[in-house]
């Protein structure tokens, strides 16, 4: 499921627009387990009398994912809540499910057989593990309350502590609607807030030195009475290492000065392109950066339309070759591929809300 939720949020370069759409379910409807277990679940965190904690529990749930599902409730003191409960055994899962995974890749072929993926499974596991430990999940929360203090362009809900436990997750209700309504709103409404997540994920990454890193849409929900966005499921969030963020601190100002050869060497240098497609194909990996780099030009008003995605097929005959020698593939650090995964997350986003933004202007405030 969380494989299909990343598929899922191609912007239409790879993926036929109905197979998106399908995919889009796994977000936030996928199927919820039955009532009895629900019961049994929650009877295990809270006791057999937690019902009297509540006016009312909703026992159909308002969403459902990977992990677990969100139901609606209100406390006996008048408090609205969203809690989370978790699908019995999926902690004990994770490892066999990531080994299974791991050997569905090297029977299929689909990776080279001298490239090692061992480490990066070993943290696919510590960070789902991380993310089905919902008292760590509660602690990152609060800590994006402070960080995030003062900002009227986000809103975070609270934990219930009396509640918290590490399978159920109870925190303040917020109500919003799916980010993806925004479409719907006038260019400037949607400017600003895609604006806002960007900036958001440049905090994260040079100024907070922590990262919510599982974009899923289903993680972003907007206020249109207020115009905020309130961030949703801190599950996937990480500490950024330093040598990470210097890393691509360096690639941003590269590409703000838009000097090829300093982008290359910063992405050799963060593991993006290897040594040896350098050196066996530098005309296709010179080709592609300036095409990147051209799209930049192109917003010679300041503006980058995220919407105009026609570089995108340049791109892809330019790498052909370079996927193509399967023999000079290698991966960046565990830790780079999670930020990424934020970045290109919210930059899909971006290309779905055909966001409009200062591009050069925002990532030179970070430079």
């Amino acid at each position: 499921m969380k494989l299909g939720q990343m598929i899922s949020l191609d912007a239409g370069d790879i993926l036929p627009s109905e197979l998106s759409a399908i995919l889009a379910e796994l977000r936030d409807r996928a199927h919820f387990m039955p009532q009895h277990q629900l019961e049994k679940t929650l009877e295990s965190a809270w006791g057999p009398g937690w019902r009297r904690r509540f006016n009312r529990f909703d026992m159909t749930p308002i969403a459902a994912a990977s992990i677990g599902q969100v139901h609606r409730a209100q406390l006996a003191s008048g408090r609205e809540l969203a809690v989370k409960v978790q699908y019995p055994g999926v902690a004990k899962s994770i490892d066999a499910d990531i080994d299974n995974v791991a050997t569905l890749l090297r029977m299929s072929g689909l990776l080279p057989s001298a490239l090692d993926i061992a480490p990066y499974l070993a943290e696919a596991k510590r960070q789902l593990h991380d993310e089905a430990d919902y008292l760590r999940e509660a602690n990152m929360m609060v800590r994006y309350q402070d960080l995030l203090r003062g900002d009227g362009r986000f809103i975070v809900p609270k934990p219930a502590d009396g509640l918290l436990h590490p399978t159920v997750l109870p925190m303040d209700f917020l109500e919003a609607a799916p980010i993806e309504t925004l479409i719907a709103a006038p260019q400037t409404i949607r400017n600003e807030a895609m604006g806002a997540l960007l900036d958001l994920v440049l905090r994260e990454l040079l100024e907070f030195g922590l990262m919510q890193t599982d974009p899923n849409f289903a993680n972003y929900r907007w206020q249109k009475e207020t115009g905020r966005i309130a961030l949703l499921d801190f599950g996937a969030t990480r500490v950024i290492e330093a040598e990470s963020a210097a890393d691509y601190r360096r690639l941003l100002r590269a590409t703000l000065t838009e000097d090829v050869t300093s982008i290359r060497d910063a992405l050799m240098t963060m593991g993006f392109v290897s040594a040896s497609q350098a050196t066996q194909h530098p005309h296709e990996v010179n080709e592609i950066i300036e095409i990147v780099v051209a799209q930049l030009q192109k917003s010679g008003d300041g503006i980058f339309d995220f919407a105009d995605r026609k570089f995108v097929g340049l791109i892809r005959d330019r790498a052909t070759s370079l996927l193509s020698d399967r023999s000079s593939w290698q991966l960046p650090s565990p830790d780079k591929l999670f930020i990424q995964r934020k970045i290109s997350g919210t930059s899909l986003l971006m290309v779905n809300m055909r966001a409009k933004l200062s591009l050069k202007q925002m990532l030179g405030r970070y430079c």
